[in-house]
This record gives C-alpha cells, sequence and structure tokens, in this order.
C-alpha cells in the first residue's frame, strides 16, 4: 500500500475505494458484459417498499441478510446483526433483563422500556410490528432474511421509525420436502438445539415448523445469595414456530403461522460505582465501592427478588394474498400477539436492602393492515389502511421495591390506538429512471394512567395526534449496472407520557405534603403534570450509489443529513453544589456516510465489510450541549472467508468476522465529570466448518469474541450512584453440528 493511502482516515479511505470503482466503470462495463453469466454475487430480493425489488433498486441505504449468511456468520440474535451494519448499534440493558434489543440507528434508539415510552427503530416480524421489544423471540430461527432500513421510514412504516426500521422475514411453506437438524455444545455452558421441517400436504397445502432449545451459562455468582437459581448472566429460552401455507385458488394464498417463546435466567452483569458520587444518597448512606463486588460481573444482592428474570411471548398472524388480475393484488396481515417480562435492579448492588426495583411489565397488541398494489403501464403502487391497538402494563410493588430503604411503587398503564392511511407510487420515467414518492395520515390516540405514591392516587391523562409523513425518491442505473439515487424522507415518533413520573411525589410535598394531604393531593391531581409530549419528527436527505459494479464485486455508499425538531433530552450538568437536571426539547442533526461491499478476490476468498461515520449535532440550549446517546461515531467490520477443498472432495470453510465500535456516552452528555463515556470495542468471531463430500452433514468449530473483549452496553449517572450495566457477551468457543434430510 503506498505511503498516500496509509495516511487516509477511515471516511476519505472508505470514499477513496468507493469513487475508486466508479472510475472504472466504463472497463467493468466490458468485463461485465463478457462475464454476466459466471457473476459469482446473487442480489438478495427484499420487500423494503412493500413490493419485491432487488436490493440495488431501492433507493434507501439498506443493508440485507439471508437466512444463509447468518447461518455462515453463527448469528443466532437480533443483537449479533448489530456489529455488522454501519451506524447500527444494538445494547440489550432494559431493567437487567437478557431478552430485551434495543437498536440504535444513526442517533437514534430507545433509553427506556416502559409502557409509555416507544422505539425509535421500529421492528416488524413478517410485516407485524412489535409494539414492545422486551420478552420478545429474538432467536433467528427459520429465517428467510433481515433486512435493516437506515433513516426515517415514516411513509411506508408509520410512526415510530424515525431512526429506521428492521424487518425479520420468516421462511414461508413451500412444496419442498426437507428437514434441518442442529447441535450447538460449548464453553460457557452453551447447549443449543433446533429442528425445522417443511413438507407439503397436497399441492395446496404445505406447512413448516420450528423449535429449539438455547442455554448459556452464566458469567458471575450471586454472592449472597448461595441458593439463587442462576448465576448472574445465565440464561435459557424455549421457542417455537409453526406456519401453515393453502393456496386456496390459484388467485388466493393464506398464510398461518403461530409463534412462542419461554425463556427464564439471572439478571444481566452489571454493578454500581458509589466513591466516584462523595455527595450522592449511597455514599451518604455509608455505602462503598467494596460493598458491591471486587468482580463486576458478580453480584452482591440479598433480595431474591432481583436475581431472576423471566420472559414470554406467543402470537397469531394471519396473511392473505389475492390477485384480482395479472396487474392487480390485495394483501391482508392480521396478528394479535402477547408479551410478559419480570425482571429488575438492586441498584445499590450491596446486600443492604436500599434501592430495590423488582419489574413487571405485560402488553397485548392486535394490529390491522390491509394493501393494494398494482400496476397501470410504468406506473405501479402500493396503498393500504392500518390499525393498531396496544394496552400494557408495568409494576413495581411497593411490598418488594424499595427507594431509600423504604417502599416505594410504580404503577403505569396505556392503552394506545393507531390509524393510518397511505400511498407509494412509483414511475419508470425511462428503462433507466425511476422516480417514486408516497404519502401518510396517520391519527393516534394515547391514554395513561399512574400512580407512584399512594396518597395521590392514580392519575389519568390522555391525548391525541395526526401527522402527515411523505417521501420523494428517484433512482437512475448506469450502463454499467451502477444504481444512483437521491431520496428526501420524513418520519416520527409518537408523543410519549413520562415514564418514571416520581416528580408527582415532589408535587405533593411542595403542596404542603402530610400536614394537608388532602388539599396536596387534590392539588397535583387538578395540576396533572402527568402530560404527553408532541410529536417527534424527522426529515432525511440523503443520496448514494449502489450495485453490482462486476461480477465479483458489489458496493453500497449513502451519504445522509437528518433533521429532527422536538426532540426529548434529559440532560443533568456537573454544578458545584452537584447535578442539575434538564428538560429540554431540542433540534438535531445527524449527518455521515455509509459504505458496504463485498468482493470474490478469487473464486475461493470472499472479502465482506461494512464502514459508517456519523456526526451528531444537538442544539444548544440553555448553555447546555447535549450529545446523542449509545451512539458512536464509527463503525466497522471486516469478514474474510476462505473455502478450499481436499483430496478427499471434503470442503473446508473458513470465516473470521471482526466488528468494531467507537467510543460513546451512555446518556446524552459528555461531561467528564459525569462518567458515563463507554469505551470503544472490537469482537472478533472465527468458524471454520467441515462438509464431507456428497454429505447431508457438517461439522463447525466456532469461537466467538474470541479474546474476551467485556465491554459496557450502558452507564447511567442518577446523581447517587453510577450505574453501569455489562454486556454479557463474553469468550465462547464450541462446536456446531447440522444436518439435512
Amino acid at each position: 500500500m503506498s505511503t498516500t493511502v496509509r495516511t487516509l482516515n477511515p471516511v476519505a479511505g472508505a470514499l477513496a475505494l468507493a469513487f475508486a470503482s466508479l472510475a472504472s466503470t466504463s472497463v467493468m462495463a466490458e468485463e461485465q458484459e463478457v462475464q454476466a453469466e459466471k457473476s459469482k454475487i446473487e442480489a438478495i430480493t427484499v420487500t423494503a417498499t412493500k413490493r419485491s425489488q432487488v436490493i440495488y433498486e431501492v433507493p434507501i441505504a439498506m443493508s440485507a441478510f439471508s437466512g444463509d449468511d447468518l447461518d455462515s456468520q453463527g448469528i443466532s440474535d437480533i443483537t449479533d446483526v448489530g456489529k455488522f451494519v454501519p451506524n447500527l448499534n444494538i445494547t440489550g440493558f432494559s431493567a437487567g433483563h437478557n431478552s430485551s434489543a434495543n437498536p440504535f440507528i444513526r442517533g437514534i434508539g430507545l433509553q427506556d422500556h416502559l409502557i409509555t415510552t416507544d422505539p425509535g427503530v421500529s421492528v416488524y416480524v413478517d410485516g407485524v410490528y412489535l409494539g414492545r421489544q422486551v420478552g420478545q423471540n429474538w432467536n433467528l430461527a427459520n429465517i428467510e432474511r433481515i433486512e435493516v432500513l437506515r433513516g426515517p421510514q415514516g411513509t411506508l412504516y408509520g410512526r415510530n421509525s424515525i431512526g429506521g426500521a428492521i424487518n425479520i422475514i420468516t421462511k414461508q411453506p413451500d412444496q419442498a420436502a426437507v428437514t434441518k437438524v442442529s447441535a450447538e455444545v460449548g464453553t460457557r455452558g452453551r447447549l443449543k438445539g433446533s429442528i425445522f421441517t417443511n413438507q407439503a400436504v397436497s399441492e395446496d397445502l404445505a406447512f413448516n415448523f420450528n423449535m429449539g432449545f438455547n442455554r448459556r451459562g452464566g458469567l458471575g455468582e450471586f454472592v449472597n445469595l448461595p441458593n439463587a437459581e442462576y448465576d448472574v448472566g445465565e440464561n435459557q429460552e424455549f421457542h417455537g414456530r409453526v406456519s401453515v401455507k393453502y393456496n386456496a385458488s390459484e388467485d388466493l394464498r393464506l398464510v398461518f403461522t403461530a409463534d412462542a417463546n419461554d425463556g427464564e435466567g439471572g439478571t444481566r452483569p452489571y454493578t454500581t460505582l458509589i466513591d466516584e458520587l462523595p455527595n450522592g444518597r449511597l455514599y451518604q448512606n455509608g455505602l462503598r465501592n467494596a460493598q458491591t463486588t471486587a468482580d463486576p460481573y458478580d453480584n452482591a444482592t440479598s433480595t431474591i427478588e432481583t436475581s431472576t428474570v423471566s420472559n414470554k411471548a406467543n402470537g397469531v398472524s394471519l396473511t392473505a394474498e389475492y390477485d384480482i388480475n395479472p396487474d392487480f393484488g390485495t394483501k391482508f396481515i392480521f396478528s394479535k400477539r402477547s408479551s410478559e417480562y419480570k425482571a429488575g435492579l438492586d441498584d445499590d448492588s450491596t446486600a443492604v436492602a436500599l434501592d430495590h426495583y423488582p419489574e413487571r411489565g405485560t402488553a397485548d397488541q392486535t394490529s390491522v393492515e390491509l394493501q393494494l398494489t398494482g400496476y397501470l403501464g410504468r406506473t405501479d403502487f402500493v396503498t393500504g389502511v392500518y390499525w393498531f391497538n396496544e394496552e400494557g402494563s408495568n409494576r413495581q410493588d411497593s411490598s418488594e421495591a424499595s427507594f431509600d430503604g423504604g417502599p416505594t411503587k410504580l404503577e403505569l398503564d396505556q392503552e394506545t390506538t393507531s390509524r393510518a392511511v397511505f400511498i407509494n407510487v412509483g414511475y419508470d420515467a425511462t428503462d433507466d429512471l425511476r422516480i417514486s414518492g408516497g404519502v401518510r395520515y396517520t391519527e393516534d390516540e394515547k391514554s395513561a394512567s399512574t400512580n407512584v405514591f399512594d396518597p395521590v392516587g392514580t392519575i389519568y391523562s390522555e391525548r391525541e395526534w395526526d401527522e402527515i409523513s411523505w417521501e420523494l425518491a428517484a433512482n437512475y442505473t448506469f450502463e454499467n449496472g451502477l444504481n444512483w439515487y437521491g431520496t428526501v424522507q420524513t418520519g416520527y415518533q409518537s408523543g410519549q407520557f413520562p415514564a418514571r413520573p416520581y416528580f408527582l411525589i415532589g408535587q405533593f410535598f411542595g403542596a404542603g405534603g402530610f400536614e394537608k394531604q388532602e388539599e396536596a393531593a387534590a392539588a397535583v391531581r387538578a395540576n396533572n403534570a402527568f402530560l404527553a409530549s408532541d410529536n417527534i419528527s424527522a426529515i432525511n436527505y440523503e443520496t448514494g450509489f449502489k450495485g453490482q459494479l462486476t461480477d465479483d464485486f458489489s458496493m453500497s455508499l449513502a451519504f445522509f443529513n437528518t433533521e429532527y425538531d422536538d426532540l426529548p433530552y434529559q440532560v443533568n450538568v456537573v454544578t458545584e453544589a452537584g447535578f442539575d437536571t434538564n428538560n429540554l426539547i431540542v433540534e438535531q442533526t445527524s449527518r455521515g456516510v455509509e459504505f458496504e461491499s463485498t468482493y470474490y478476490v478469487t473464486d475461493s476468498f470472499t472479502l465482506h465489510s461494512s464502514f459508517g461515520f456519523m456526526d451528531v449535532d444537538v442544539q444548544e440550549q440553555d448553555g447546555v450541549k447535549p450529545v446523542a446517546p449509545l451512539t458512536p461515531e464509527w463503525t466497522a467490520s471486516i469478514s474474510p472467508s476462505y473455502e478450499f477443498g481436499l483430496s478427499n472432495g471434503a470442503t473446508v470453510t473458513t470465516r473470521l468476522d471482526i466488528s468494531y465500535r467507537d467510543d460513546m456516552y451512555g446518556e446524552p452528555s459528555s461531561d467528564p465529570r459525569r462518567m458515563t463515556q463507554i469505551d470503544s470495542r472490537t469482537t472478533t468471531n472465527f468458524d471454520i466448518s467441515y462438509a464431507p463430500a456428497n454429505a447431508n452433514w457438517d461439522i463447525s468449530l466456532y469461537g466467538r469474541n474470541i479474546f474476551d473483549e467485556r465491554y459496557d452496553d450502558a452507564r447511567l449517572n442518577t446523581g447517587d450512584y453510577i450505574l453501569v450495566i455489562k454486556s454479557n457477551d463474553a469468550s465462547e468457543f464450541g462446536v456446531r453440528y447440522k444436518a439435512t434430510f
């Protein structure tokens, strides 16, 4: 490599590679014409725009993983996907739970999990929106593909997609008779097994079914709970899904799906820093770091209620597709889902019963979507109506939960109803130029209630919103197959009620407290500060290139600038007296670049890579300058794989996956005195697979996080202590066996 290239920073290096590729397109075009039939790259067909398109033709930045890609990388849950997508960071820190997934795309995500909060990145399974991201089934079994859409997706995906959307698409039943089994054993008590079968009952009826069990041991012990059922970080889960497809006629297809999961284990690893805040309540109560544990992966709690977590979810869906004629068709999706979890933390991390928050949550949702798609000459369209209802609750019971050694409680309930109508139209102006646009109108209603203090009682509140989202896009295909696109798209995140309205207690005492209990309680209820926020809105300007430049090289390059309005931030700043809390409503601009590529260096050697850079500028307000939390400035991954044959006809495939996430902040403040900076990390996985000649099985030796990189998932400074949520990711080595019949 020349000196000039060596001195380039990662952004310049990626751009140099991209534009060097563009500069050579005339030569590549000639080669492509000759070698088209020998192309090693199979372009993935996606449904990001609710119609089937080759991924290169979709005018947004997106990544797609086929089920085979996930399998070859050893990816078994959604958190691992976040290690290989630019400007995506997926953490799991909600209430110490092991089954949560919190995706952050381009600086937008979810920092709380209670029923009154909504994610900024929406997650869909087979077209069904998941309102809650705690307690769901994140085992990626029976997967056709995963699509990660970056940037606001308000027109086709509606509310709560200002950062992006993640589509998980499972395999539909077909006529192929196949059964697959897999088993995995490894260090850290790994025991995993699954079975999948697809069978045709008749020419018109087929089904598939999968079930599995996944267990992983813990990283530490509950040192003061010798009878604890699980270790710290230990978890196990059963999961299953059945899908039935019936071709009622040549024009009507019905797919019924049911799934369920049941998991439990020990709380996620975490620790508490006390000595660092000598003015904090824990330190003033006589607690010290020495009373936690020397190993942050152990836990010193003496409260059994905060040592275990559990999650359950189940759902059914019915999808009906009807071809009205060769040019028009309809699609109907009905779904009903339920989820529940038990979790919680002992925030002081000591044997003293000071701050304990055992928690339970439930959610039930129903959704209906009706689509009409069609072609009118050079014009195609998708339009539809959507309805969503969710009811849920969170509970911290005063008989179990404690604050400062005394009983505390949290009761939170909410019902949400959302209605929408949308249309998206595409027009092929020429064979090479396509123009598209869309609009969506949404009405949201929320009614919520809370009780955090019995003398005040239950406070009720409700609010309605409406929003129009729109997008305009164009993409042009050059002679060499490269696609240029430009898009302007909007989205919004639904307004939200406060998740933890403990300020009501302060208002009670400010109005006279127990000396004037009835009057104080009446004043709090009359003022009713339990109010919802305005919608957060976003507009994204983006352009990029994507496509297969030669028979052995494909790439995508995106430049984006996203502007957010009415974005709420709770920012704590250090003062001489301690900490001041600032509840700010600000504007934010996120801009950056993303690059992905696949390069078949030889017939045997393949190189996948991704790179993301993002600069987030949050408006300064009242002298306070926030930062986007849990958002690394740089993200990158590289995955070389090499396949070679043995003399006996067997095949050996080796793969290395290296992922990098830059340092970030656990809260919206970069003040080093807050001590919430999260260090950067690099994780490395390997997989060596052996497949005998003409056999129906293969066996793999795998290693995950082989250098045992330990890192923080989140850091939160409460002013009384610093809560450090550790990742449950640790080194693991094992053997995986797969067979197909």
